[in-house]
């Protein structure tokens, strides 16, 4: 009951809003009672059931009251002025809340109400749109207060609703079936990182349940890439990573590092729960974004808080499943004899020490020194993208008791700096299309367009210059550039044509008739070579035909 009461109260307040809102497109100089005081009196005097409101009075009637009463001119400001200080009330209410000061943060959202009532705005305008998502986010902030002044409940009830509705069970049977497999390996490795990730969660005050939401996102694979690009145990697209601290260059991706991610992830699940006041909602979001949550929310004609299940039917696919999917999880593991598992026994947690390295080293390599298999110190360091440690200083994670030796053997073992990538250039020719150029490069579609950022595999045009990638580099047509590769990573050309070779240190005229599959002969003809010295910088021509 006193969730059914509090929902009615918000719901209350959300009436009240939308109609002073689309009622009062020209405010006058009146006292306009406070949000908070809305509520206030819903609460103490409620409305008789019988209540109707009064009918509007006639267009006669309405000019003759203008005529009699004096006229008020409307308070004029400055609109991105007005809302800017919406805003800064409504983070000022945050930080008040946060603070355990519910009063005064009341205030200032009563101060941000009044303020955007002042703000006019054309229908079919962005300020418009804007003031609408600004009354929206009132609602939830002064849900967000009242739900601090309830009452603290006296049975321990679960943060996240475990619902057993016809969508969960939908996921149960998934689980039980055709993704069994996934789920019982899943929750085996969560042994590796759960531990680590509820000592995180409990730092931050947030619900331990969230620690199985990498089970449905990564199945605990700290390397796990998604057809979206996302990555890690969290599945962070890389704007979203960068935008919670999370670094990626050449040596590193911070994604794909258990800890860094697990405290990005949690910094991120806690704003998207002070934003929308509810875990479910919280979580949803996390799947797709908030702003995408925000929209469907916009779109509906009911309060979303009093029923998350009529949200949840206007989301996208993926993340309609998404929710029902961690409930289904949650309930499962709380379970799992109802629901016919056996879970298997989970992994002893990754235990390790850290070692300062202050130069690139070669994994590989400081395992073979260590007398340890690579693997395990790729395990422990996920997060590098190659074979070494970054040109800069860097915490490397090893094994217990092998932080002195390691620190040791650092000393001994020479700096090393992975290849750059390598790739040569095509200039487009009439005509040319990305599958052409593939065919001739020996190369796909799909590496090109990714190479190039490109938009679209049909979108390129005359003279545009393409990077070409991989071991087709260092091969061109006679009248472009020059490429830089050495013959041991060049192929031959596809069809009968004429190409250049750019001469490196160490080239032979053997090895380039072995790259080509041409004679030596030959192409010492074709360039008309008296001898078989070559001299780095020096352009041979290769004729296939």
């Amino acid at each position: 009951m006193r969730h059914r009461f509090y929902f009615m109260l918000v719901g209350t307040l959300a009436v009240l809003l939308a109609f002073n809102l689309s009622c009062s497109p020209t405010p006058k100089k009146t006292t306009v009672p406070k949000a908070s005081e809305r509520i206030r009196v819903e609460e103490n005097n409620p409305a008789p059931e019988a209540a109707q409101p009064q009918a509007a009075a006639s267009s006669g009637e309405t000019n003759q009251a203008a005529a009699e009463s004096p006229k008020t001119e409307p308070e004029i400001q400055d609109s991105p002025a007005q809302t800017e200080e919406v805003y800064s009330l409504i983070q000022e209410a945050q930080v008040a809340l946060e603070k355990g000061e519910l009063d005064r943060a009341l205030n200032l959202l009563d101060q941000a109400y009044s303020v955007l009532l002042r703000i006019e705005a054309p229908p079919d305008s962005d300020l418009y749109q804007e003031k609408n998502d600004l009354r929206i986010m009132l609602v939830q902030k002064i849900q967000q207060v009242y739900a601090f002044r309830l009452p603290a409940p006296i049975s321990n009830h679960k943060t996240i609703p475990l619902v057993e509705n016809n969508w969960v069970e939908r996921e149960i049977k998934g689980f039980q079936t055709v993704e069994k497999k996934f789920f019982e390996e899943a929750y085996r490795r969560a042994g590796l990182y759960r531990p680590m990730i509820m000592e995180e969660l409990k730092k931050a005050g947030l619900p331990e349940e969230l620690s199985w939401l990498p089970l449905i996102e990564s199945g605990y694979k700290p390397r796990a890439l998604s057809r979206a690009r996302a990555l890690g145990l969290w599945q962070f697209i890389a704007s979203t990573g960068y935008r919670y601290g999370l670094k990626r260059d050449k040596f590193i991706d911070e994604r794909m590092d258990p800890v860094k991610s697990t405290r990005a992830a949690i910094r991120y699940l806690q704003e998207l729960h002070d934003f929308f006041g509810d875990w479910s909602t919280a979580i949803a979001a996390y799947n797709c974004g908030e702003i995408r949550v925000q929209n469907v929310i916009r779109a509906q004609k009911i309060d979303y808080l009093d029923n998350f299940w009529d949200l949840f039917a206007n989301l996208p696919y993926e993340t309609a499943r998404y929710v029902p999917r961690f409930i289904a999880t949650l309930l499962i593991i709380e379970n799992p004899e109802k629901y016919g598992f056996s879970l298997p026994q989970p992994e002893p947690a990754l235990a390790y020490e850290t070692v300062i390295i202050q130069k690139p080293t070669r994994l590989s390599q400081l395992a073979s020194r260590l007398g340890l298999n690579q693997d395990l110190l790729v395990q422990l360091n996920p997060e590098l993208r190659h074979d070494s440690t970054p040109n800069y200083e860097y915490e490397l994670r090893v094994p217990p008791g092998y932080a002195e030796q390691t620190a040791a053997c650092l000393a001994e073992l020479p700096s090393w700096i992975p290849p750059e990538a390598v790739f040569g250039w095509h200039t487009v020719r009439p005509g040319e299309t990305l599958g052409l150029i593939a065919r001739r490069y020996r190369t796909t579609v799909q590496a090109i367009v990714r190479l190039n950022n490109l938009k679209s595999a049909r979108l390129i045009y005359p003279g545009q210059r393409l990077k070409i990638p991989g071991r087709a580099q260092g091969l061109t047509p006679a009248e472009d550039d020059g490429g830089t590769a050495p013959a041991s990573q060049v192929q031959g050309p596809a069809g009968n044509e004429n190409l250049t070779y750019v001469v490196k240190a160490g080239d032979t005229l053997y090895q380039l008739s072995r790259s080509f599959g041409i004679s030596v002969d030959k192409i010492k003809k074709d360039n008309n070579l008296s001898s078989d010295v070559l001299v780095p910088g020096q352009k041979l021509v290769i004729k296939t035909n």
